[in-house]
């Protein structure tokens, strides 16, 4: 996989994009995605890199940014995510322990196809770092710009949008045991210091 990409897409934080605008795309076969599981086991342990950060402003909208604010009171400041529902919460409020998901830089680029399509996936941050249980255990701390987050224990797992979004092929394939042990869906975080975050950051265990 060719990572310079990285230094030359064009991010605009004000490119709203929506899930009927990219859906009709073919999915990648679970050989292909098998394939590809090397490279996501090489990703770097510690001082990985934000790759992309995405806002979610409506249901089933995505805005791209190149810069982001972390805090305490609603995650990533802008996104909807407060205002979700959760069937993890007696009221069903906001899980805090979902307040930012996080997912696999190498993942989304082999399931999605282009870059376009990351945030179909619905993550807020895009990170180039090993996100196995055994490396990120819940509890681990990563600093980020001037924010820190803490791993939680909420698993993170495909669902029905996620598949049609990039196919019953990619489910089956982050759902699979060694998906779950190395996250390959994401994991979930919460925010425990505010602060600004940047495309290009260090992504530093504490």
């Amino acid at each position: 996989m060719n990572w310079n990409i990285y230094s030359t897409w064009p991010i605009n934080c004000k490119n709203l994009i929506s899930d009927a605008d990219m859906l009709n795309v073919s999915h990648v076969s679970l050989a292909k995605l098998e394939a590809g599981i090397e490279t996501i086991r090489r990703s770097p342990e510690d001082n990985g890199v934000v790759r992309m950060i995405v806002r979610r402003p409506r249901v089933d909208e995505r805005e791209v940014l190149t810069e982001g604010e972390l805090n305490l009171e609603e995650g990533l400041v802008g996104d909807t995510w407060k205002q979700r529902y959760s069937r993890h919460t007696p009221d069903g409020s906001a899980n805090i322990n979902a307040q930012i998901a996080i997912m696999s830089a190498r993942v989304v680029e082999l399931l999605a196809q282009s870059k376009e399509r990351w945030s179909l996936a619905g993550d807020q941050l895009y990170v180039d770092l090993d996100l196995s249980e055994d490396n990120l255990p819940p509890g681990t701390q990563l600093a980020i710009g001037s924010a820190v987050i803490e791993v939680t224990a909420q698993p993170h797992t495909g669902c029905a949008k996620f598949a049609e979004r990039y196919g019953t092929a990619a489910t089956k394939f982050v759902n699979s045991a060694e998906g779950k042990r190395l996250r390959l869906r994401g994991i979930n975080a919460r925010v425990v210091r505010g602060g600004m975050i940047r495309v290009g950051d260090v992504v530093r265990k504490i």
